[in-house]
């Protein structure tokens, strides 16, 4: 397994695609929720993920710096692949975001929209329940912030 981290001009064609390819696996077809998933914010976004030798995406998310998308840094589009599930992948990659945020924007504020079958997931990482509530995509999802 190999972890990559790259802004969207790094990006090659082939590891796009296969990002892509994972988040409309997981959110679109396992989720049964189509969305617009190209939302124009990856262009923004630092890319970290874990691929297999073939280049298969494990596990995903993208990050952005505090004032893109809410006063504090935010992690988005979380994801583990059906094949990379129940091997901590999701624990690492979280772990690893987050040191991405600490080591480059320099702080440990970040606030995320979670799922909320895996708030007790994200609490494990210092996350806290904001009390915001919604529905996104029809999948209830709470806000939740890290200080």
């Amino acid at each position: 397994m190999n972890w990559k981290v790259k802004n969207f001009d790094e990006l090659h064609v082939d590891e796009l695609y296969e990002i892509i390819k994972a988040r409309i696996d997981v959110f679109v077809v396992e989720q049964n929720e189509p969305y617009h998933d190209l939302d124009d914010d990856d262009q923004t976004a630092i890319h970290l993920w874990a691929e297999d030798e073939k280049g298969n995406v494990l596990a995903y998310c993208r990050i952005f710096d505090c004032g893109i998308k809410y006063d504090e840094t935010c992690i988005g589009r979380v994801l583990t692949t059906q094949q990379a599930r129940g091997k901590n992948i999701g624990r690492q990659l979280m772990k690893y975001a987050l040191e991405i945020i600490e080591n480059r924007f320099r702080t440990s504020a970040v606030r995320i929209s979670a799922q909320d079958y895996l708030l007790k997931f994200y609490k494990e990482f210092g996350f806290e329940d904001t009390g915001k509530k919604y529905l996104e995509d029809h999948i209830p999802h709470t806000e939740m912030l890290r200080k």
